[in-house]
């Protein structure tokens, strides 16, 4: 099955990657934050953190990925500005600094649970946490031993 002509996942490749999302939920939950997955019924239009699953067979990136979603009067104002050409206004940086932010602070947090997590390098996706699997899931040879400094 092909969406937007890129060939889909079978199912068992399809179930790991869900697997790998639930932990990211769970590892954002337990760190207090709102996380959900893209696919639940009440995902559109919540703040905080959503969880993607990317469902493509030929992967460009990460299997799962996380972006912020801030809430509905700072998003809505900053399409306000953006829409009507003012992309300097105070509305839009603000939105773009929370989205920033944010995506730092959800790398810091996936990295000390264990996952592998970046930045995304995406024009079309800027604010996208990329997460490629668990340290654990890798050689040992090839783990990163980085561990994210205390803030």
């Amino acid at each position: 099955m092909a969406e937007l002509g890129h060939p889909r996942a079978c199912e068992e490749v399809l179930t790991v990657r869900r697997e790998l999302a639930g932990q990211v939920v769970r590892a954002l939950q337990d760190a207090g934050l709102p996380a959900l997955r893209a696919d639940a019924p009440d995902a559109p239009g919540r703040p905080g953190p959503v969880v993607m699953v990317d469902a493509d067979a030929e992967m460009g990136s990460a299997a799962v990925s996380v972006s912020w979603t801030p809430g509905p009067g700072m998003a809505r104002a900053a399409a306000e500005a953006f829409l009507a050409g003012d992309v300097e206004a105070p509305a839009v940086r603000r939105f773009a600094t929370a989205s920033t932010r944010m995506q730092g602070e959800l790398i810091r947090i996936l990295l000390a649970a264990g996952f592998l997590a970046t930045w995304e390098n995406d024009d079309m996706d800027p604010d996208h946490v990329q997460v490629f699997g668990r340290k654990s899931d890798l050689p040992p040879a090839l783990r990163p031993t980085f561990v994210p400094p205390a803030r």
